[in-house]
């Protein structure tokens, strides 16, 4: 499979821009990316500065709103698009809980409006790959692993809507010969992600002595995956993955959510002056629809591909640790909202 101009749906966004950085130095990807991005909350040029000078006429940026079906339309056309890899979602449970109508418009109608894009390609299109989520599983007892063939459990808005566009994804492939793969990930981690998230809220809380907030007793349970594993992973199903087949892909690194904050602290108390920052863990009331437990079974894609992860989750965990104390200014600039007054000087509002 030979892909010539790639679009990256979401690209600015925590996974896809590592997504983007990880792909540009392959040797088996020589083509152009596009990347489109409506730069909500969470997108962050900042993540992909200076790309365009290092791989100059490989990397173009197009600020456009997946849900705006005529702007893909025109995108596709122009810039001869014949592959897809698609993060583009609103990904957090929490804002699901207060706004899900963002979510069933982003999420749903957006990747319809991509699929019916890349449909218009005709046989010029050669991948949509679809990257989504465990959560479309529901909610795991105390043993057991999510298969491919686990059904389907969504229990929160958001992961409802991902479910959704997996449903849509695999319909496309199915009815209209629409060539697609679809990963289903745990829980990522790494460079680049947006501060809402548990591994790098509590990283940033820790590094400036603020609380730390738990939900409910801790003990949820989530399987990590370092995010450059699970890039390598992506690129790996897009280029020998069986199409209309699902991969799903886990970091085999299990923890409850008490002990990762626990590591948290014991590493930035090395790192850092003042010890003791387990004193800052704060238990608060547990969200509405929590799933107890994820874990993820990749068997298929290590039987099939080959692919596991290289990061522990302590050497993956030390290697975040690092990257966001040594990248005070990213950090500070996601805090302010800086980067919103550059999108808005860029880009209006």
């Amino acid at each position: 499979m030979k892909i010539e101009n790639l679009m990256v749906t979401g690209g600015c966004g925590f996974i896809g821009s590592n997504f983007i950085r990880y792909l540009l130095q392959q040797d088996d990807f020589e083509g152009q990316i596009i990347n489109v991005d409506f730069l909500t909350y969470a997108g962050n040029p900042d993540n992909l500065s200076g790309l365009e000078d290092r791989y100059p006429g490989r990397y173009q940026f197009y600020r456009a709103d997946i849900r705006d079906r005529e702007r893909m339309e025109k995108i596709f056309a122009d810039c001869a698009i014949d592959a897809v890899c698609h993060f583009a979602a609103e990904s957090h449970v929490d804002r699901s809980i207060r706004h899900p109508e963002a979510f069933v418009e982003t999420n749903v109608l957006g990747t319809f409006n991509l699929l019916e894009a890349a449909r218009g390609r005709g046989e010029s299109f050669v991948l949509f790959h679809h990257v989504s989520t465990d959560e479309v599983y529901g909610s795991l007892g105390p043993v057991g692993l999510f298969t491919e063939e686990t059904p389907y459990r969504p229990n929160s808005p958001y992961s409802a809507s991902k479910a959704a566009s997996d449903h849509l994804v695999r319909a496309y492939h199915e009815t209209f010969a629409l060539p697609t793969t679809i990963s289903n990930c745990s829980n990522n981690y790494g460079p680049y992600q947006f501060p809402e998230k548990l591994i790098p809220l509590m990283i940033m809380n820790a590094r400036d002595e603020k609380p730390l907030p738990v939900y409910g007793d801790g003990k949820n349970v989530r399987d990590w995956l370092y995010v450059v594993d699970h890039c390598e992973a992506i690129w790996t199903i897009m280029k020998s993955g069986r199409r209309g087949e699902t991969y799903n892909i886990g970091g085999n690194a299990e923890m409850e959510n008490i002990a990762i904050v626990e590591m948290i602290c014991d590493t930035v108390d090395i790192l850092l002056p003042a010890k003791g920052r387990r004193r800052l863990i704060t238990y608060v009331k547990d969200r509405p629809g929590h799933d107890r437990r994820y874990a993820i079974d990749f068997a298929k894609l290590n039987r099939e591909l080959g692919w596991r992860p290289r990061e522990s989750f302590r050497s993956g965990l030390e290697k975040t640790i690092a990257w966001y104390l040594e990248n005070k200014t990213w950090t500070e600039g996601v805090q302010s909202g800086a980067y919103l007054d550059w999108i808005k000087e860029h880009y209006g509002q």
